[in-house]
């Protein structure tokens, strides 16, 4: 159940008070140590991509710190990753993402419920900056071709909400199921969930989503049917 006791609803802003209006979309690139290929990648989308994409980067077993020929390789070209450290792929990353890159990490690669593409990109782990600088050249020109051919499908790619939304169902289907019928309870939680979608902020949205469809549901009508159309 996704119900943290420690989140309250004052805790992240609900959909009506959100202080951003502009739609974001979250691009999340995992390796296995989160020390060179995912680092890179998100270094170089950041550089590149517009306002509205932002990146995250993580891996299934984290380095201690990032590799140091990465840094090096990538300092060369302006890029500073000094003070950046690895980080574990947590479920919360993984339900928030939009759009993942899997990078290497072949069947150790984690699920994530979103569109995944996977590179076939070599770990710069211990290898000479010589074979470091082509891994980051290749990254970089993935991410060129990411961003030039996929744009608008990232913006406008679905399948992490509708991921989101079928893991929500169940546990709403087992408290309403009695008192609504499931057209209903889909297109509640369809509706609080698209206003979550581009939300500039999203820590514990499976919470909040949860939380706020069990009040829709509990009330005959629901304000946010007359603005949300569902999926």
């Amino acid at each position: 159940m996704y119900y943290d006791s420690a989140v309250t609803t004052s805790d992240v802003p609900s959909i009506s008070q959100q202080p951003d209006k502009r739609s974001f979309r979250d691009v999340l690139f995992v390796c296995d140590h989160n020390a060179g290929r995912s680092q890179i990648a998100q270094a170089f989308f950041e550089r590149n991509a517009p306002e509205d994409l932002r990146a995250e980067s993580a891996g299934t077993e984290p380095a201690a710190a990032i590799w140091p020929q990465v840094v090096e390789a990538m300092r060369e070209i302006g890029l500073d990753l000094a003070g950046r450290k690895p980080k574990k792929l947590t479920l919360e990353m993984q339900l928030h993402a939009d759009w993942a890159i899997t990078m290497g990490c072949g069947d150790a690669c984690p699920y994530v419920p979103a569109m995944v593409e996977a590179w076939d990109i070599p770990d710069p782990a211990g290898r000479p900056i010589e074979d470091v600088r082509a891994i980051r050249d290749g990254i970089e020109a993935h991410v060129h071709e990411l961003l030039s051919d996929r744009l608008e499908a990232i913006r406008s790619d679905r399948t992490a909400h509708q991921l989101r939304l079928a893991r929500l169902l169940p546990m709403l289907a087992r408290e309403f199921a009695d008192t609504k019928p499931a057209e209903e309870i889909r297109a509640r939680a369809d509706a609080v969930l698209t206003g979550f979608d581009g939300a500039c902020v999203r820590t514990h949205v499976m919470t909040l989503a949860h939380r706020q469809t069990r009040d829709c549901l509990r009330h005959d009508t629901c304000d946010l049917l007359a603005t949300q159309e569902p999926s």
